[in-house]
């Protein structure tokens, strides 16, 4: 999943070795490097532990998680946070789905890769759902209302209406919304 702070119209994300700064508005972009990402190779301690297990996982550490290495405690915490939400009724597959629809609505190539790697190598989807997820295209009705109400979230900044929670995941409880959010 996408992980982002919103002040008014500017969309901050830590990805990959940069601070990526995103005027939602004029779609621009601006990347000001700041943290370096570690090697794997030359981590020690928790940040080695870390890198090897997500290296058996992935085949390889994506610069993300190598950024997070820097703070061990953050990068663990993501990885039991990941692993919690997919564990949970939202569940790993449906979970890529929406963080492909969010880095598709959000225009962030780097997060749409890193979901696409995800979901084909970790979650068995096939090109077609993870197409049909970054373009709001049909794969059932409980997915397809899921993938919609998260777009509307980006879409509106957080501020849905009732109508839209209605419109789109009227009687459709699982996942439930605070999930999705």
């Amino acid at each position: 999943m996408s992980t982002c702070l919103r002040e008014s119209s500017i969309l901050m994300r830590v990805t990959a070795m940069h601070l990526c700064i995103v005027n939602n508005d004029k779609q621009k972009q601006k990347n000001m490097t700041r943290l370096s990402a570690l090697n794997p190779d030359q981590a020690s301690g928790k940040a080695k532990e870390l890198f090897t297990s997500i290296n058996g996982k992935l085949g390889m550490v994506p610069n993300m998680m190598r950024t997070m290495g820097n703070s061990p405690a953050l990068l663990g915490g993501y990885l039991n946070f990941s692993g919690s939400l997919g564990e949970g009724t939202l569940g790993a597959k449906l979970g890529t789905l929406i963080a492909l629809t969010v880095a598709e609505a959000n225009q962030c190539q780097y997060c749409a890769s890193a979901h696409t790697f995800i979901g084909k190598n970790l979650n068995g989807l096939d090109d077609a759902r993870i197409e049909s997820a970054r373009t709001l295209g049909k794969i059932d009705s409980k997915t397809d209302a899921a993938l919609t109400f998260a777009h509307k979230l980006v879409e509106k900044r957080g501020h849905v209406s009732d109508t839209d929670v209605n419109a789109d995941y009227s009687g459709k409880s699982d996942p439930p919304i605070p999930v999705i959010v």
